[in-house]
């Protein structure tokens, strides 16, 4: 029999977050607004994409929440000649007992690090496909439940292009949303020196502030936050008008709705509250639809964006004013 997680409450989520947050954050300097992001997509049951440059943190981000959420991580090194058999796991033969037995491969964790996911060719990239949306692996006929919590942190460098597969358009969809750390500034780069003179080694280990049967009830509670009409509408508005926006050959689709849904309940409750209001919706908007959008390809010579044309959306969609919010007048006398 399946045990029950332990239920969370709403507000409790909130404080076990910023917990994290803060444990996350002794390691990785000065890169707050990024961590809130993963992490709310952690929260909302999703997988995250980390697009930058080398040697801005990614590794150590996804390490550091494995570690602060108390899941099991596996780390995977994608390169042009692995094979979907090294993502899912392969049946071996066993000489002892004279059959074929299945060896899981690092797909069978709680969470994945898919580093460098655009050096592998396709038929290796969709191997995380079913995992990722169905939480399934199938090998050779036999499909494989994946234990719960199941997240993918994929990483890619955004400028390198020689040699790597770009992400299609509908493996880009199964991501939750895309995150840029971008580098730090002075003040945080000195940090970082001065953090491993002080631990006098390579490694920075975090202590766990939750576990995963904690995350799964943290996770569940995130079905309680309020979400009114008026807002919901809005976030449908908002990626409706990515697939009229000028620029845009192809804009996001209800995948991105959802994903808007989702990242504005987590980032709500990470603001302590237990109800979503339009800028937690505005926060989110880019990370969740960004990488869902298709320029027209005469937009690339003009340096055009996808980010560009989200915040051009958040500006010619009028917000609604969230009646979840106290009002002046619902505090005086008579009201």
């Amino acid at each position: 029999m399946k045990d029950v997680d332990p239920t969370v409450p709403a507000a409790e989520v909130g404080r076990l977050a910023r917990a994290v947050l803060d444990a996350v954050g002794s390691v990785v300097v000065g890169k707050r607004d990024a961590l809130e992001l993963v992490l709310a997509g952690i929260l909302a049951g999703g997988h995250v994409l980390l697009e930058d440059l080398p040697g801005l943190g990614k590794t150590l981000t996804a390490r550091s929440f494995a570690q602060a959420l108390g899941l099991d991580f596996r780390r995977l090194q994608f390169t042009p000649d692995l094979l979907p058999a090294d993502v899912t796991g392969s049946f071996l033969y066993d000489q002892r007992s004279g059959d074929f037995s299945f060896r899981a491969g690092p797909l069978f964790t709680n969470l994945l690090l898919a580093d460098e996911i655009n050096r592998t060719p396709p038929k290796t990239q969709s191997a995380l496909l079913e995992a990722m949306q169905e939480k399934q692996v199938s090998v050779e006929g036999v499909t494989y439940r994946l234990d719960e919590p199941f997240h993918v942190l994929a990483t890619a460098n955004p400028i390198e292009y020689e040699g790597t597969y770009p992400l299609p358009e509908a493996q880009l969809d199964r991501f939750l949303l895309r995150v840029s750390f971008g580098y730090p500034d002075h003040d945080e780069e000195w940090e970082v020196l001065r953090r491993r003179i002080g631990r006098r080694r390579e490694e920075a280990e975090i202590k766990p502030v939750v576990d995963a049967a904690t995350l799964r009830g943290m996770q569940a509670a995130l079905e309680d936050v309020v979400v009114e009409d008026s807002v919901g509408r809005y976030i449908v508005a908002l990626t409706a008008a990515t697939r009229e926006h000028p620029s845009v050959l192809v804009g996001a689709s209800p995948r991105g709705s959802l994903a808007l849904l989702l990242l504005a309940r987590a980032r709500a409750v990470l603001a302590g509250r237990e109800y979503v209001v339009p800028e937690d919706v505005k926060d989110v908007a880019a990370p969740a639809l960004a990488h869902r959008i298709t320029l027209r390809p005469e937009m690339w010579l003009r340096r055009v964006d996808p980010s560009f044309v989200v915040g051009e959306v958040l500006d010619q969609t009028p917000a609604p004013a969230s009646g979840a919010l106290p009002s002046h007048a619902a505090g005086r006398p008579g009201h």
